[in-house]
């Protein structure tokens, strides 16, 4: 059903494929994905690269894991949105880059002045175990990009507007593209943790207009290091060589 990929973009190359078998039809809403193993197997890579593609697959609302059962295909519909915006970032390039970066500018600084304001002591716990992990795998693109989604979700779930999350959520799939991205430039993941615990500590302290400075000067290194970013696949090649 499906050909061996290439040794480069391993990961990109399986979600390719089947989200193109997902769109064409070839497999239907419930279809259950094969285990994790034997796609490994018909793919001719590793689990590793299999497993970051059902993470992305799951980013881009196309499959669902159902603990004990497995992975199943869904409707993407409702995932339109978030579709069109991955299209964007990805034939526009830089142009969809920096598109990306005004959106944040104008939606993430009110969301960091909102949590500031809105958030609980359970938002502030899952604020600070993603910069505590940040801080123990800057050597770990991985865990260190996936600790880096979930503060900045949990930013969004403090401001305490159901709008406001499934907008973040809708971009989900290409932030996390712009931060393999930026892990990749020399000295971004450090520049990236000062800033998030500048967000923090305002958050913290209920400083709605620190927090929303605070996130301000983050957006703006997040611009500044986009510019000297490597391509999605040189950060990827990178990433498999490290």
């Amino acid at each position: 059903m499906y050909k061996t990929v290439q040794p480069s973009r391993l990961y990109e190359q399986i979600v390719q494929q089947i989200e193109e078998s997902v769109l064409d039809g070839t497999l239907k809403e419930g279809a259950q994905l094969p285990a994790e193993r034997d796609l490994a197997l018909q793919f001719g890579v590793s689990r590793t690269a299999v497993r970051e593609a059902i993470k992305t697959l799951h980013e881009k609302g196309l499959v669902e894991a159902m603990p004990g059962r497995g992975t199943f295909v869904t409707n993407g519909t409702p995932n339109s949105m978030r579709q069109s915006l991955d299209r964007i970032v990805k034939n526009d390039q830089p142009n969809g880059t920096a598109w990306l970066v005004e959106f944040r500018e104008i939606l993430e600084p009110e969301i960091a002045a909102l949590a500031a304001t809105r958030g609980d002591e359970e938002d502030l716990a899952a604020m600070r175990e993603a910069v505590a992990i940040m801080d123990s795998a800057k050597k770990d693109p991985d865990e260190f990009i996936e600790a880096d989604r979930d503060f900045h979700l949990a930013l969004a779930e403090a401001a305490a507007n159901p709008f406001i999350l499934s907008l973040i959520d809708s971009i989900v799939g290409v932030l996390r593209e712009q931060r393999i991205r930026i892990f990749h430039v020399d000295g971004g993941p450090e520049r990236g943790q000062y800033h998030h615990k500048r967000i923090l500590e305002a958050v913290e302290h209920r400083d709605a207009l620190g927090a929303r400075e605070a996130m301000k000067a983050h957006l703006r290194q997040v611009r500044e290091d986009s510019r000297h970013a490597p391509s999605v696949v040189d950060a990827e090649i990178g990433k498999a060589s490290s």
